[in-house]
């Protein structure tokens, strides 16, 4: 499996840098320290804060009042944050639900729980127990990519306190051979210096590449990078806390998969048949063997972003599964 990366050309320069500025650190950081003030100016939180632990959860609530409609949890993916969601999904959903976008523990806007947070069942209770503040109990549960395996953290965690779940390409499962060069490059005392050679050099046009990347085969929508903000998690905190969760992610969909038969509430996933990134054999098609009643939805040529391409079919995925839960 092969999870949000740098371009093979990226990479290479990334170790050029490392090798050649490794007294620079103070000046990448200046340059790093700019350009997160920047991005950040640019993408500023768009929802409120919930305290927990002496920490803040960044959240954004859509749609229709408390007690009104059933709740949706939209869980972004790894290098993500709820923007991914409010860009198209969100909306669609709101007539509907009381839908509640959440910032992952140290992505976007939402605090760091420090190494805690690389277990996604870890991530699962912090959200959960931070929204109950705001009445959520039995929410259908979205998630995306990374977001899966935190969904999935859920219903294991607390099946009582979750309605459904669903998944959108979801990481649920072990996969064969190695994460690529980035992630790599992360578990090295290396790791730092790349972080700030990318928050402090990284181009916009190498951005929108890994974008195209990510969305392939289908195209990046119009008007998405600019909504999204991918100066967010090219800062040098989301970088730190997104390499750390994924490189843990082996391990933790590892412990999770054998648990997954004891499921018994209504699941449901969408993933396309070219999603190069999380693939649809390791992932899809095993949490529906693995899980009894679980429903998969297979799209035909779709890619790793299926509420981006095929935002109605998500939505009547999520419906559906609302409808099964009883809500």
């Amino acid at each position: 499996m092969q999870m949000f990366s740098f371009p093979v050309n990226l990479a290479v320069i990334l170790v050029l840098v490392v090798a050649l500025v490794g007294g620079c650190a103070l000046a990448l950081d200046t340059r790093a320290d700019r350009r997160e003030a920047e991005w950040e100016a640019a993408h500023p939180p768009t929802g409120q804060f919930l305290t927990l632990d002496d920490r803040r959860l960044h959240i954004e609530v859509l749609g229709q009042p408390q007690g009104r409609a059933p709740d949706v949890v939209l869980i972004h993916g790894a290098s993500g944050n709820l923007r991914d969601f409010t860009f198209d999904l969100a909306g669609r959903l709101a007539d509907d639900f009381r839908v509640i976008a959440v910032d992952r523990p140290g992505l976007g806007w939402s605090d760091t729980w420090g190494e805690d947070d690389g277990d996604p069942q870890f991530q699962a209770r912090v959200i959960r127990r931070a929204l109950a503040q705001i009445g959520v109990t039995r929410p259908v549960v979205v998630g995306h990519s990374y977001g899966g395996a935190v969904a999935m953290g859920w219903a294991l965690d607390a099946p009582e306190q979750t309605g459904a779940v669903v998944l959108l390409a979801g990481a649920t499962h072990p996969w064969p051979g190695r994460l690529g060069f980035w992630y790599r490059l992360n578990e090295t005392p290396l790791a730092r210096m790349g972080q700030r050679a990318v928050a402090a050099l990284v181009t916009d046009r190498q951005a929108d590449a890994v974008a195209r990347a990510i969305f392939r085969p289908a195209p990046v929508p119009r008007g998405y990078a600019r909504h999204f903000g991918p100066g967010l998690s090219l800062r040098r905190s989301a970088l730190d806390a997104n390499t750390r969760q994924v490189n843990a992610l082996f391990a933790q969909v590892e412990r999770m998969q054998p648990l997954y038969a004891g499921i018994t509430l209504p699941v449901e996933a969408i993933h396309g048949d070219a999603d190069i990134i999380v693939g649809l054999d390791l992932h899809g098609r095993r949490i529906a063997q693995d899980i009894p009643g679980a429903r998969l939805t297979v799209i035909e040529g779709g890619g790793h972003m299926p509420h981006h391409s095929h935002p109605e079919l998500t939505v009547e995925v999520i419906r559906r599964a609302a409808a099964r839960a009883g809500l």
